[in-house]
């Protein structure tokens, strides 16, 4: 076929013009496509010349600049990406997108300090060689709660200003103890001396939950008003979990190698305090409004009816000392509370349980690894599964959603007990952490429908408190139980099988517990000063 010009390129030759550039193709690194076609057709093709030295590294470094040019285009429509997630659904005016980047910090020094003292702390202990080593084990992870739980809950309800101030401290305070590590470290063997390594990962348990307490409280001041709890902490959740856990976690490991192997340094450390002080400069970015506790009113587990704070008959109110008001949690929120205690002390044993099986078993270090990767990778797909699909249910009647969710992982105990399998142990985890995220999200549900909004936080933190007293008792019977996979669930589904009878006795308004079970209204009122008055 023949290659006549067109009728547009006749008008312009007989208008003595040029025609128009062509229209350049989408890459825009490459000339475009109709522009050496006009040309080949309007002339000759020149003959080959000679290639040299400059032509080549011309070439090179046109390439060169082009893949710098590209990867940072792609970094900046990464950033780009996050950041409208961040600051979404009027994430930015209400301020919590500025807790969002303490959250992932937060998480991401957890993840350093795992890959600095895991051969140094973990491990050593995960061998059962030393009871002693395994004993100071334990207290490291049981102490942190034991404190917590009794102590920052009730600060909580006592600090009128400085939550911003407490995050940052948490974060400040977790630097100091790594430079500490990073002074006492040993080159040569990779190790710290005993005196200042249990302490010191002692003081970073004790701060890293403190900081998971404080923020649950700081929480509800910073929710946009278009999306609900659940969904603010689920998000928190996804951007801890991939920019924490995965991204610093990757690098800590990174440097971590690259420290060791050529500077015998512990560079996981040299992370922590970089993020760490990161963390405490995000902190203070917090906005100001969510150091307003004005009208706030503390909640209790407890609940004593109409009756006065006390117990006593209303006539009988006046004479007590009127104590400051209180309000009580709600048979849902008490059922749901249970229900995520429950499933949470399935979560700290398979947090630490795995890691002692695989290490008492005389196998290779790739098979141990292959343990530990089985049952690492089941928690990380459920909790993402969990999180995506508590995100989009519809939260309609929370405490039953709590209830199956906690016979769902007392179910997939009891089949690993039996067993005794891994792969079905693998799938008891998958099971465990994608109930976990919908029970937390479905205990948040509660906490915002049922309670006022003057004791949402305090709420809150309190039931985080209580959360991680849960995790420490799954958490020592993983610990202490003897290294069969079969014995170790046989053990944890006994305390599962206790802990689901009393969601379940809550659900329906009883208790095997008085005072901590599910006979009250839904929807309790004030207790102290405030009942009195009204009476």
């Amino acid at each position: 076929m023949a290659n006549y010009p067109s009728d547009e390129e006749l008008a312009y030759r007989g208008a003595g013009r040029r025609p128009p550039d062509p229209t350049p193709s989408a890459n825009r690194y490459l000339p475009p496509l109709d522009s050496e076609r006009g040309r080949s057709a309007g002339r000759s093709t020149p003959p080959p010349r000679s290639r040299g030295v400059g032509d080549s590294a011309g070439e090179r470094i046109t390439v060169t600049r082009a893949a710098a040019m590209r990867s940072r285009e792609m970094g900046e429509r990464m950033y780009s990406m996050v950041h409208r997630a961040a600051i979404a659904d009027g994430a930015d005016e209400s301020g919590l997108t500025a807790l969002t980047w303490p959250v992932v910090a937060n998480f991401a020094v957890d993840s350093a300090m795992a890959v600095a003292l895991a051969n140094t702390l973990f491990f050593a202990a995960a061998t059962g060689e030393s009871k002693g080593k395994v004993a100071l084990y334990l207290l490291i992870t049981i102490a942190p709660f034991a404190i917590i739980a009794p102590l920052i809950g009730p600060a909580l309800d006592r600090v009128q200003h400085g939550r911003r101030a407490a995050l940052a401290m948490s974060f400040m305070l977790r630097t100091a103890l790594a430079i500490v590590l990073i002074m006492n470290y040993d080159g040569a063997t990779g190790s710290y001396p005993s005196w200042v390594l249990y302490p010191c990962a002692l003081g970073m348990m004790v701060f890293s939950k403190s900081f998971s307490v404080l923020r649950s409280a700081v929480t509800p001041r910073v929710m946009p008003p278009t999306i609900d709890l659940v969904r603010v902490n689920s998000r928190l959740t996804v951007f801890g979990l991939i920019g924490g856990t995965i991204v610093g976690g990757g690098i800590a490991a990174g440097v971590e190698y690259v420290f060791t192997t050529l500077f015998e340094l512990p560079g996981a450390l040299f992370v922590v305090v970089f993020v760490t002080l990161a963390g405490a400069s995000l902190s203070m970015r917090i906005p100001r409004w969510v150091e307003v506790t004005e009208g706030e009113v503390p909640t209790t587990l407890t609940y004593h009816g109409h009756s006065g704070p006390l117990g006593g008959r209303p006539d009988d109110a006046a004479t007590e000392p009127i104590s400051s008001p209180r309000q009580p949690l709600g048979r849902n929120i008490i059922t749901s509370l249970w229900g995520n205690c429950t499933i949470k002390a399935m979560v700290g044993f398979l947090f630490l349980y795995p890691a002692f099986v695989a290490k008492a078993h005389q196998a290779s270090g790739w098979v141990q690894l292959g343990m530990l990767g089985t049952i690492g990778a089941a928690a990380g797909i459920g909790n993402f599964a969990g999180n995506f699909t508590a995100a989009r249910l519809r939260l309609g009647r929370p405490a039953v959603l709590v209830v199956r969710a906690t016979i769902a992982v007392t179910g997939a105990a009891l089949a690993a007990a039996v067993t005794g399998n891994l792969i079905v142990a693998a799938v008891a985890t998958l099971i465990t952490s994608g109930s976990s995220a919908i029970a937390k999200a479905s205990l948040d549900a509660s906490l915002q429908d049922d309670l006022p909004e003057e004791s949402r936080a305090s709420a809150f933190g309190r039931s985080e408190s209580v959360l991680q007293l849960a995790w420490v008792m799954g958490g020592a019977v993983g610990v202490l139980v003897y290294t069969e996979l079969w014995v170790g669930f046989t053990a944890i589904s006994s305390l599962l099988i206790l802990g689901l009878a009393q969601t379940i006795v809550s659900n329906r308004g009883g208790s095997l517990i008085p005072g901590f079970g599910g006979n009250r209204p839904v929807l309790a009122e004030q207790e102290g000063a405030s009942a009195v008055t009204d009476q």
